[in-house]
């Protein structure tokens, strides 16, 4: 795909020396963002800064210094914005499980209720079960810690989390059920 450039001419030297520079600056662009269409974003926002800007009577080598300088520094606008934003957002999954401000009392008991469930749950586990599981879901010990420290491989751990996580799926459901027949 080739693209097509303007042939026609600008107003301003600067302007020119932009067109003329285009596929250059979004490279530039395209090294920071690290993505050639942002890369196009940043250097239209460029343009358009440009061309509203204040007519600069230089020599050419300090105009396209300029511009160079210009979409760097957008770019490096651009690519801490999204890095910013890509720290505070998260998958959709994980707004699913806020916590609600005044939530009625009823869905607190829910809660409540649930959490004993689970807490029952885990007293009918196997004791290393039951260790490996909080350790690994409440605690945040890596698998493989909790592994080395109970002498067994990091296979069976990850074995004995999922059933100890199936296990309490399987008792929160038969309760929720036996609540909603009641």
């Amino acid at each position: 795909m080739t693209e097509q450039v303007s042939t026609s001419r600008c107003d301003t030297p600067l302007l020119q020396a932009f067109v003329d520079n285009r596929l250059i600056l979004v490279k530039i662009a395209a090294r920071i963002t690290g993505c050639r269409s942002r890369a196009e974003d940043v250097v239209q926002d460029a343009f358009f800064r440009l061309h509203s800007a204040p007519q600069i009577t230089s020599s050419f080598k300090a105009q396209l210094s300029y511009l160079f300088q210009i979409v760097r520094n957008l770019a490096i606008d651009y690519y801490r914005k999204q890095a910013l934003e890509q720290k505070y957002s998260g998958p959709e999954e994980e707004g699913l499980n806020v916590v609600i401000q005044g939530a009625s009392p009823e869905a607190s008991h829910i809660n409540f209720s649930t959490l004993e469930n689970i807490a029952d749950a885990l007293t009918q586990l196997p004791s290393r079960t039951r260790y490996a599981f909080e350790m690994y879901r409440l605690h945040g010990v890596p698998q493989k810690d909790i592994a080395k420290e109970m002498g067994v491989s990091p296979t069976l751990v990850n074995f004995m989390i999922r059933d100890a996580l199936v296990h309490c799926r399987k008792v929160s459901g038969s309760r929720a059920d036996t609540l909603a027949r009641r």
